[in-house]
């Protein structure tokens, strides 16, 4: 078992594996239908002032959803390099555009999100097992480190694995959120809907407001994250054309259609207040209509919120194996594993800054700072497409969509973003200034090409030692896997022939001798 860099000359080594449309849409639907449908609903209705609004945030998102999911259609097969907006803000605006987006992402995004679903995971878990009391924190701590571990070892192992992991765990979810609608249905049925009825379903609970109505949009947005997942994946996708968006057109809708009916179940079951006044609203459902089954619900939590984290662990480490493929993080995170096909470093990368993040205890404050910005980096992906337009018309593009679909989407959140920060100026300024971070790393780092020679020196001394422990890590990998190394011996003739060329300096392929 051996490394090779993902970049050799202008080769690219891509993550390959053939995956086939049903899973792409067990993925899709999995990785947005996560903890969001059991938390949102209560940020919707409490910024939304009443159920019949509430509603329709729901569904204005779910179609603002599936046309943003078609802008990245297109660009995910015009400018085919896996990374998702990452790769096409810096092939569109520049290094430095590309730059900032990955490293909010991966400075806090990433992290902390997968963090705070690790931890929603292990809580619903055991809380169960503490009727009377919460949890103790450092057996949430750990329950959720075990999670991590867990999922990142299979995503190392195998790309098949984690899609499989996606799979069940989708199923899992869909079958809770089927038996919350069906509870509804006949809810609906006794004649409980006392809060769909019009006069009532618009009857505010508190005055109307522009910049809360924004703030709905943004907790529903929250539950339809990862709609841009499959553009992650772009390069690892089978026949891309034809299935991404065939994915869009079924996942969205199904999403769409579930979330509206979830909140309608919620309603027949609850009143706004009580919704409102609970912080998990699938168990107050749960404990309402399904008596001595109401253990159902945490574990259906469970299963939305690990199925979440293998979701979001599958993605980042995609965006970081492309960032460093782009010289913008360490080439070390640009390794793949060339049996297994998995970008092992940029997995363990991952869970690693994710294990750090559950020894910080104020990781919503994190959250919110950097959703603004996260919301907005769409906006500008979705603004790419129509500058891509107009300097290259004559670009190939196998997906293309009339481009009054951007300018909807732009339109909506240009009103997202302006309100939000209307109504949250220091939540929305701190993110920005979080973001801001990046451009002097950025231009000493990335931009900076004539430096002076101490700092090349130091820059060195620390790729001197990257190199020594990728050598050492390779060379016991090999040891311990001697099995493989005629393997290793067929790479090593291609060397030889010069069919891949690589640096005489390169000390962490002398072990192929």
């Amino acid at each position: 078992i051996v490394y090779l860099p993902a970049k050799i000359g202008k080769l690219y080594l891509s993550v390959y594996f053939e995956i086939q449309i049903i899973i792409y849409f067990f993925s899709f639907t999995g990785n947005i239908i996560g903890s969001g449908i059991f938390v949102s609903p209560k940020g919707v209705l409490e910024n939304a002032s009443s159920v019949g609004l509430a509603l329709i945030v729901w569904i204005v998102t779910g179609v603002i959803t599936a046309i943003g999911a078609l802008c990245y259609a297109e660009l995910g097969v015009t400018i085919p390099k896996s990374g998702g907006d990452y790769s096409y803000v810096k092939d569109i605006f520049g290094g430095l555009a590309g730059f900032l987006r990955l490293w909010i992402a991966v400075l806090v995004i990433y992290p902390t999100n997968q963090a705070v679903i690790a931890l929603t995971f292990s809580n619903y878990v055991l809380q169960p097992l503490f009727p009377t009391c919460f949890p103790p924190e450092s057996g949430l701590r750990l329950l959720a480190a075990i999670c991590l571990l867990l999922l990142t070892w299979v995503n190392c192992a195998s790309v098949r694995w984690a899609t499989r992991v996606q799979d069940v765990f989708t199923a899992g979810k869909l079958l809770a959120l089927i038996l919350i609608i069906i509870m509804g249905i006949v809810q609906i049925c006794k004649g409980e809907y006392y809060w769909l009825e019009p006069a009532n379903a618009f009857e505010p609970f508190q005055d109307y407001d522009v910049g809360l109505i924004a703030l709905a949009f943004l907790q529903g947005s929250f539950a339809y994250g990862g709609w841009n997942f499959l553009n992650y994946v772009t390069e690892e996708l089978v026949d891309p054309y034809v299935n991404l968006p065939r994915a869009i057109f079924i996942s969205i809708p199904l999403v769409t259609f579930v979330y509206v009916f979830a909140n309608i179940a919620y309603v027949t079951a609850m009143s706004p207040q009580e919704l409102l006044a609970s912080n998990a609203v699938a168990v107050t459902f749960g404990e309402k209509l399904l008596g001595v089954m109401s253990w159902i619900m945490p574990i259906s939590v469970a299963l939305s919120t690990f199925g979440g984290v293998n979701g979001s662990l599958f993605t980042s480490s995609r965006l970081f194996f492309a960032g460093a493929r782009e010289g913008h993080l360490p080439s070390l995170l640009a390794m793949i594993h060339v049996k297994r096909c998995t970008p092992i470093p940029a997995l363990l990368f991952t869970c690693i800054s994710t294990l750090l993040m559950l020894c910080t205890s104020d990781m919503y404050t994190l959250i919110n700072y950097v959703g603004f910005i996260n919301y907005l980096f769409y906006g500008v992906t979705v603004a790419g497409q129509i500058v891509l337009r107009v300097k290259q018309p004559d670009m190939h593009r196998p997906i293309k969509i009339s481009l009054v679909w951007p300018v909807i989407y732009l339109l909506f959140w240009a009103f997202l973003l302006i309100f939000s920060l209307y109504s949250e100026p220091v939540v929305c300024g701190i993110g920005l200034a979080i973001m801001l971070t990046g451009v002097p790393v950025y231009f000493l780092g990335v931009y900076w090409d004539n430096k002076p020679q101490c700092f090349n020196t130091f820059v060195g001394k620390l790729n001197t030692v990257q190199r020594c422990v990728k050598l050492i890590v390779n060379i016991t990998i090999l040891h311990l896997m001697r099995n493989y190394v005629p393997h290793a011996r067929v790479i090593y003739t291609f060397m030889q022939q010069g069919c891949i060329k690589l640096p005489n300096n390169d000390t962490k392929y002398l072990y192929f001798k």
